[in-house]
């Protein structure tokens, strides 16, 4: 009979986790990137950014999964410590939808969510459709493993012992305890929460001892965060312990009246809920949450100096090459993914085009010093290189927003283009070590030519890193119009080195290094042109072009 429950039970939690998985999943897949943009537009004012939480958290029914793309944007700089308290006040009430909308005890149509999931998935060829398939598959998958629960947890009320052994369960931090270690070990406070509604549906806990075992879930969700942290920089694991101190700081207020007037106060949820042990349980939850947020709400610049005392000092610059955006040790979000990889880019393509221009300047300063510093930062132009396609790799076979999912391809094709850029830039410090070693000279006209078509390929550069960071369509056409400028200029540049060669005005040994680096120059606007345009492409396997 115990093994039979066991295994009830089992099945159903793993189907509630695997329905809640899949719901969480396709809405992000739908919608990721657009409630994404959401998130970053609207967390300017903390108010407006805890009600985006709460409403973000409602749809994705994670507050998990918006905690860690919260961590994720503060350690790509997208979003403050401040705002990214506001969202987590939000994500905290939001993610109370759960337990309200499992009192309304749809277990008996699950059974229909899960034939129309399965109908859209199998016979929808739209992408889109399928993955709202996912989500309504997953909602009815959850609401069936609580069936398959409940059915489980009825059976446990024959056991005389495991009846005693819960109404025994009075001690309040006991059951805080037991509350954040079986969330902590789910990785899911809902799970937990639908849980203790099963359990005192069917008379196995008491309502006032719930109270504590879901503030003891509140603190557990925070484990999954924390994790998500330990990659990324200090304000990342500041996000993360925002999230936490607010759990243990609400719940540690609430302790207070709850000890004093705990029968009262279970006494009015019960009114207020109908006398429905599901609905009060859900009930509570969601004024547990509510009250935290009103109470610690005045005080969040307060709660975020505190993460600083626990997280001293600054991020340190170590000697060595190191990604800025994306997390050392882990994966964040999946719905933050090509966020970071996209800022490590524009990086990347800052480093190449800055190196570009100090490298051209070394052939007129003939600075040793600087040349150095060239071909160092070409070496760490190849460690992001390598580094960042791996992540791209690791993220392409990650469950990401559709749109994100079609921006992939671009991505590899833009870190190729910058790394070739930055590969010019060697070419041009090689050239300058081959000019001081021969001692050649450029004439003044070739000097100046150099400089005004430099100009030209450093503009479109910045351009086409502008249009690909922040989908910036303001110069466009000025990057159309500067491709076919620089592409004259080379020809002219090219026509003016052959006519001072013949005139005896230019040595074999200058016109031959003028001559690639004109070359180069031109090949450097064709890689700004691609960076551009590499996600507007529909096929961007199409778009390489040969160096």
């Amino acid at each position: 009979m115990a093994a039979t429950i066991i295994i009830g039970l089992a099945g159903g939690l793993g189907l509630f986790l695997y329905g809640m998985k899949l719901m969480s999943e396709g809405l992000e897949k739908v919608a990721g990137a657009k409630m994404r943009s959401v998130l970053e537009f609207f967390t300017k004012n903390r108010f407006v950014g805890m009600l985006v939480g709460m409403f973000f958290t409602a749809i994705v029914q994670s507050s998990s999964a918006t905690t860690v793309m919260v961590v994720s944007f503060v350690n790509s700089g997208l979003m403050t410590l401040l705002q990214a308290a506001g969202v987590i006040m939000g994500a905290n009430i939001g993610t109370t939808i759960t337990s309200q909308l499992i009192a309304f005890k749809l277990s008996d149509v699950a059974p229909v969510f899960v034939m129309a999931g399965v109908i859209m998935i199998m016979f929808c060829k739209r992408q889109n459709i399928k993955k709202i398939g996912e989500v309504i598959l997953g909602f009815g998958i959850l609401f069936m493993g609580l069936a398959s629960m409940s059915d489980a947890m009825s059976g446990i009320k024959e056991s005389q012992e495991v009846v005693d052994l819960l109404s025994s369960l009075h001690n309040h931090y006991l059951a805080i305890l037991v509350g954040f270690v079986i969330t902590a070990i789910l990785q899911s406070s809902s799970a937990t929460v639908g849980i203790v509604l099963l359990m005192a549906t069917q008379g196995l806990l008491a309502l006032p001892i719930c109270f504590f075992i879901i503030m003891g879930c509140n603190i557990g969700s925070c484990v999954s965060a924390l994790i998500a942290s330990l990659g990324g920089k200090k304000d990342a694991k500041r996000a993360a312990w925002i999230h936490l101190l607010f759990n243990i700081i609400g719940t540690a207020i609430l302790l207070i009246p709850l000890s004093i007037a705990l029968e009262p106060i279970a006494g009015f949820i019960e009114r207020i809920s109908g006398g429905d042990v599901a609905r009060s349980v859900a009930n509570a939850h969601t004024l547990i949450k509510v009250c935290e947020v009103i109470i610690l709400f005045p005080f969040i610049q307060w709660v975020v100096k505190l993460t600083y005392v626990i997280v001293p000092g600054t991020d340190e610059v170590g000697e060595g090459f190191e990604l800025a955006y994306i997390g050392n040790k882990a994966l964040f979000s999946p719905a933050t993914a090509v966020v970071e990889v996209t800022k490590e880019i524009e990086r990347m393509g800052d480093m190449a085009i800055t190196n570009l221009n100090r490298a051209m300047n070394t052939l007129v300063t003939q600075d040793e010093r600087e040349i150095d510093l060239v071909y160092k930062t070409e070496k760490n132009i190849d460690f992001l290189n390598r580094a960042i396609t791996d992540y791209l790799v690791d993220v392409n076979q990650m469950t990401l927003p559709i749109e994100d999912k079609k921006n992939i391809g671009g991505l590899f094709h833009v870190v190729n283009d910058i790394e070739r850029i930055g590969d010019h830039a060697e070419n041009v410090a090689d050239a300058a070590v081959s000019k001081m070693e021969q001692k050649i000279e450029f004439s003044k006209e070739a000097q100046s030519e150099l400089s005004v078509m430099l100009d030209m390929v450093l503009k479109i550069n910045t351009y086409a890193l502008d249009m690909f960071s922040h989908n910036n369509m303001e110069h466009m056409q000025e990057i159309l119009a500067l491709e076919d400028e620089v592409d004259l200029k080379e020809r002219l540049l090219q026509q003016n080195h052959v006519m001072r060669l013949t005139k005896g005005e230019c040595s074999p040994e200058a016109g031959m290094i003028f001559s690639d680096l004109v070359s180069g120059l031109e090949r450097v606007a064709d890689h700004a042109t691609n960076i551009a345009f590499s996600l507007m492409d529909e096929d961007p396997d199409e778009k390489e072009k040969e160096d």
